[in-house]
């Protein structure tokens, strides 16, 4: 099997191509952003005809009201996607019966592969001390260091369990080359509980690369 994964930082880069030496698995550098993740997936597709795509890297983490005891989300742990959809998207009622975060033509939300997303939830149960939470991830053309930001997000997406700005455009590309996809994202701050980002700095300053190690994980179970 082909494994394809797709970050968008050097920092990242650096701390996945640490832990995959195998012909079978290439990690590659998209760039932020929508457009650059698209880019970069379509590259990567057209290169290496990979079986399977990941997104990989940080994202900022919400815990919706509601959620289980035991379930908050705290910085390093990951989130892996069930579905995901942008939240900067909005083709307006003039367009046909689009919803907020729909491009025209495109599902309302991009859904992570069945297969690969029953593989994440047999490792949550043997793996629990990683802290892996599953759910609704957000993508957008955003850099969220601002409480305000976070809070107009969650009045379209209160049920969002992560925010990024790739993960939606890679799920897109993939979905029209016919990819199975799932994104794994380590939590890098809480915006609703930072000021000015200080929480997704210091994250970088103090990483503990095993969150990343869920991703290894993963792909070892495939």
């Amino acid at each position: 099997m082909k494994i394809g994964i797709i970050v968008a930082m050097e920092k990242e880069l650096r701390q996945l191509r640490q832990l995959f030496n195998t012909g079978n698995v290439r990690v590659e550098k998209c760039g932020i952003g929508k457009v650059n993740a698209a880019l970069g997936t379509q590259r990567l597709i057209n290169d290496m005809h990979p079986d399977v795509i990941i997104s990989s890297g940080c994202a900022g983490g919400n815990n919706p009201e509601g959620i289980a005891p035991g379930d908050e989300i705290r910085i390093q742990d990951v989130v892996v996607s069930t579905e995901l959809v942008y939240h900067d998207v909005y083709c307006g009622a003039a367009v046909g019966s689009t919803v907020y975060g729909q491009v025209q033509g495109l599902p309302a939300r991009f859904q992570a592969d069945p297969r690969l997303l029953e593989k994440a939830r047999q490792l949550s149960v043997v793996n629990s001390p990683l802290s892996i939470h599953q759910g609704l991830i957000v993508t957008g053309d955003w850099f969220v260091d601002t409480k305000e930001k976070m809070r107009e997000i969650l009045g379209h997406f209160p049920e969002a369990r992560a925010v990024d700005m790739e993960s939606a455009a890679i799920a897109q590309t993939c979905l029209i080359n016919k990819v199975p996809f799932i994104s794994f994202r380590v939590i890098s701050d809480l915006p609703l509980q930072d000021t000015d980002a200080s929480q997704y700095h210091n994250f970088w300053d103090t990483l503990a690369d095993r969150s990343f190690h869920v991703t290894k994980s993963f792909v070892e179970s495939l």
